[in-house]
C-alpha cells in the first residue's frame, strides 16, 4: 500500500488542536510509518481596514485538515478516534475506507501554500528514483540529480534514446517511483 492524501473533517476552529493531537497520537501509538504529514490548508490574505494594510493567515477550508497516510485499519482507527475528528471526507460511513484525493487536487491545494506533495526533506534526495507525471516527459522515470527548492524545480537524469540526459521539471510534475 502507498501513502496518499485524505481529507479529515474536524470541529470548525479546532483544526490546530486536532493536528497537534493527531501528531502526538501518531507518535505515541508508533504509527509514523503509516501517518506522515498533517496539514491545515491556509493562505495569506492581505486586508485593508481603516487604511491599514494587514496580512492575515486564513483557513482555505475551515473544519478540514489534510492527512498524508497509508490507509490501514490501524491508521484509520487512530485518525478517526482522535479527539475533534468527526470523520473522513469521501467515506460512506459504517467503517468504509475513504477515497483519497487525486494527485492534481493535492498539488493545487499544497502548491498554493508553497508545499509540495512530495516531502522534499525525506523523499527528494540525490539518486532517488521518481516518475514524471506531467509535462513533455510524462510517463518517464528518472533519478534526482539536484533540487532547487526556492523555484520548486528538480534536475533529473532521464534515459533518452539510450543516453542519460539531464532535464529540469517542476516538483509538482513528479512522484515517487
Amino acid at each position: 500500500m502507498e501513502k496518499q492524501w485524505y481529507v479529515v473533517n474536524t470541529y470548525s476552529g479546532h483544526e490546530n488542536k486536532v493536528k497537534e493531537k493527531l501528531e502526538m497520537r501518531s507518535e505515541s501509538m508508533d504509527m509514523q510509518d503509516y501517518i506522515f504529514r498533517v496539514v491545515i490548508p491556509e493562505e495569506k490574505v492581505v486586508e485593508v481596514k481603516d487604511g491599514v494594510t494587514k496580512e492575515k493567515v486564513k483557513k482555505m477550508f475551515p473544519g478540514y485538515i489534510l492527512v498524508e497516510m497509508v490507509m490501514t485499519d490501524e491508521a484509520w482507527y487512530v485518525v478517526r478516534n482522535t479527539p475533534g475528528v468527526t470523520g473522513f471526507i469521501g467515506s460512506s460511513g459504517k467503517g468504509a475506507k475513504p477515497t483519497p484525493l487525486q494527485p492534481a487536487e493535492v498539488d493545487k491545494i499544497l502548491g498554493s501554500m508553497g508545499i509540495s506533495r512530495i516531502d522534499v526533506d525525506t523523499e527528494l534526495k540525490e539518486g532517488t528514483k521518481v516518475k514524471i507525471i506531467a509535462g513533455p516527459f510524462n510517463g518517464m522515470y528518472g533519478k534526482v540529480d539536484s533540487v532547487d527548492l526556492p523555484n520548486q524545480k528538480v534536475m533529473l537524469l532521464v534515459d533518452l534514446f539510450g543516453q542519460e540526459t539531464s532535464v529540469e521539471v517542476e516538483i509538482s510534475q513528479i512522484e515517487n517511483a
